[in-house]
């Protein structure tokens, strides 16, 4: 398997990473404008090789990923401390569109992590020409995760046995579903000793949690580069996992032409069948406010 990195800032380098140890790929190829980064992150990185799985990697030609089975395109600008994502609409969108111009034709899929990720993933769609199943974001599966964390602390049990999602945006409008979520198959609001007045501020710091840390460090890598490599491995071996992926949606939940997340089973030909969850009243109305906080980003793009 290969998969190739384009951008090879904090986030590329955590995506490496993070993806060498799953043990998915036989080569992994980093690619970046500054071609002396790539070369030198890619040498970094085979200096480890002792302790991963056997993988080649090397700085390749952007030409040369469009024989990969999947490519990540973590390319752009971050956020400043307290610029929310929506922010970098501009200055992403030009560059991401420029990237996924030159992958028309491509036959893999493609992975976008450049934020506002909804948006971004819209645009690579649009400049890609590829099929909307095989253009994908990461979408809501960090902040899916930071909510079972949070759960997990909350409730003293490995985040693991916590099954809650977050779909939507990947930003300020991101909507919890705390009328579905779980722990090891009891509802959590009959959870002893739960009250439903906890989840605005749990809430709350999972949609803030990108700002706290870029507010301390800059920015946000780590949790990402976990989340695209498992993505990747569930993804392209197959396993038909149900993520909260973002895609430019088709008419689920009755979203059209906007990319957010919903669940979406996922496979080597990318998120090939998209969920509807059931939804509060209240949960629906979120995800309809959010859709047309995205719609309304994408028209300045567009």
């Amino acid at each position: 398997m290969t998969v190739g990195i384009i951008g090879m800032g904090w986030v590329g380098s955590s995506v490496a990473i993070s993806l060498l140890h799953t043990g998915l790929v036989a080569e992994l190829l980093v690619h970046d404008r500054n071609e002396r980064l790539a070369e030198g992150e890619a040498m970094d990185l085979s200096h480890g090789a002792s302790f991963y799985p056997p993988a080649r990697v090397r700085a390749a030609a952007l030409e040369e990923l469009l024989a990969a089975d999947a490519i990540v395109i973590a390319a752009g600008r971050g956020s400043t401390s307290g610029e929310s994502r929506l922010a970098l609409l501009q200055d992403n969108a030009a560059i991401v569109r420029s990237i996924a111009g030159r992958l028309a034709g491509y036959r893999g899929i493609i992975v976008v992590l450049t934020n506002p990720v909804d948006v971004m993933t819209w645009v690579a769609l649009r400049a890609s020409g590829l099929a909307a199943a095989r253009v994908i974001g990461t979408g809501t599966m960090l902040d899916t995760a930071r909510l079972r964390q949070v759960l997990g602390r909350e409730l003293d049990v490995d985040p693991r046995s916590v099954h809650a999602h977050v779909i939507g945006e990947h930003g300020d409008s991101a909507v919890p579903l705390w009328s579905a979520a779980r722990v090891g198959g009891v509802v959590l609001r009959e959870w002893p000793g739960w009250s439903a007045e906890r989840e605005a501020a749990l809430a709350l710091e999972v949609c803030r949690a990108a700002y706290e840390i870029i507010a301390r460090k800059g920015a946000t890598n780590h949790a990402i580069g976990l989340v695209t490599a498992a993505l990747l491995r569930w993804t392209l071996r197959g396993d038909r996992r149900a993520l909260t992926v973002a895609r430019v949606q088709e008419g689920a939940a009755g979203i059209r032409d906007v990319a957010l997340s919903l669940p979406a089973i996922m496979e080597r030909g990318g998120a090939v069948r998209v969920l509807e969850p059931e939804l509060s009243r209240e949960e629906r109305a979120a995800l309809e406010r959010s859709a047309e906080l995205l719609r309304g980003a994408c028209a300045q793009v567009a």
